[in-house]
């Protein structure tokens, strides 16, 4: 069955070049009705303009597709409510939001600085809360709604000189968990997608040969997939140069101490059996699997715990 977005409104952040012009070309591609959205600034987030945006909008159009360019900070709720305000009033509805927007303060730890920290977490994660709050409201009342938030493997794994990036990209994970707990009663799904490709932010981390092989467009069609009428929720989706995998957080089975035992030096004894990855759970619950922990603790002090599965 071919995806399409055929009557959707999508509002796709940081569109003006890269992933999200991508994402955005290829939404448009394919029926949705498309906010082109752009601060206009450099990929450190300074300067501004609306430009970038409506040029993207402006070839969306010439290639037969609906489109409106806004140039909203996504930090900024005034800008925000205006941006949906008018694709509301353009065409009534806002079914997809894709948080791609966002900018770098690459340096060390101990050289960057608490104001590039906080910079770059209000435009990777409040940014996208922002937005996200923006729509959930008209998400909720339609009973539809596909979020979508850009994480890395910065935050993922970890990267050199990326503790804001990385602290700000793990963020987002936390909040798509939270958001498709509280979004699923009303059709609204939430995932997350982990793109490695050649864009601004990533020209010179890489050696040519790698970039040329990590094309946005490569990139797109997990995007496209994760925001669809069939998507799934709650999914990390790792995308770079044509390959596409899962990425899932897992706990060991680890072990329980009954009251006595619990001491340093009975976890540091047992540590190579607690850190052991064989056999290591996967929830998709809230919670995790730890939570089996509780159940044992209950059954060893005798106490019932009410609404939990045994």
């Amino acid at each position: 069955m071919t995806i399409r977005f055929d009557g959707r409104v999508a509002i796709v952040t940081g569109a003006a070049a890269g992933l999200g012009r991508s994402h955005a070309l290829a939404l448009a591609a394919r029926g949705a009705r498309v906010v082109v959205n752009d601060f206009g600034g450099d990929v450190h987030g300074t300067g501004g303009s609306s430009e970038p945006a409506e040029r993207v909008a402006e070839e969306i159009r010439r290639a037969g597709g609906e489109a409106i360019s806004h140039g909203a900070d996504v930090a900024n709720p005034g800008q925000v409510a205006d941006m949906v305000a008018r694709a509301l009033e353009r065409w009534k509805r806002i079914d997809v939001l894709v948080n791609n927007a966002g900018i770098l303060r690459d340096a060390s730890f101990a050289k960057g600085t608490l104001a590039d920290f906080r910079t770059v977490i209000d435009v990777h994660l409040v940014g996208a809360a922002v937005c996200s709050q923006a729509v959930w409201g008209h998400m909720r009342n339609a009973g539809y709604g596909r979020i979508l938030m850009t994480t890395s493997t910065s935050g993922i794994y970890g990267n050199f000189g990326q503790a804001s990036y990385g602290a700000a990209k793990t963020g987002l994970i936390g909040l798509m968990n939270v958001l498709q707990i509280e979004g699923a009663k009303y059709g609204i799904r939430v995932n997350a997608l982990c793109p490695s490709a050649a864009t601004r932010m990533t020209a010179g981390l890489l050696p040519e040969s790698a970039l040329a092989l990590m094309t946005p467009e490569s990139v797109t069609p997990a995007a496209l997939f994760l925001v669809s009428e069939d998507a799934p929720s709650r999914t990390i989706l790792s995308a770079v140069a044509g390959g596409y995998s899962r990425i899932v957080i897992e706990e060991t089975r680890g072990v329980y101490l009954p009251h006595a035992e619990r001491t340093p030096e009975a976890i540091a004894a047992r540590f190579d059996e607690i850190t052991d990855l064989a056999g290591a759970l996967h929830s998709e619950e809230p919670g995790g699997p730890g939570l089996r922990f509780l159940k044992l603790a209950a059954a060893e002090a005798g106490v019932t715990l009410a609404g939990f599965a045994t």
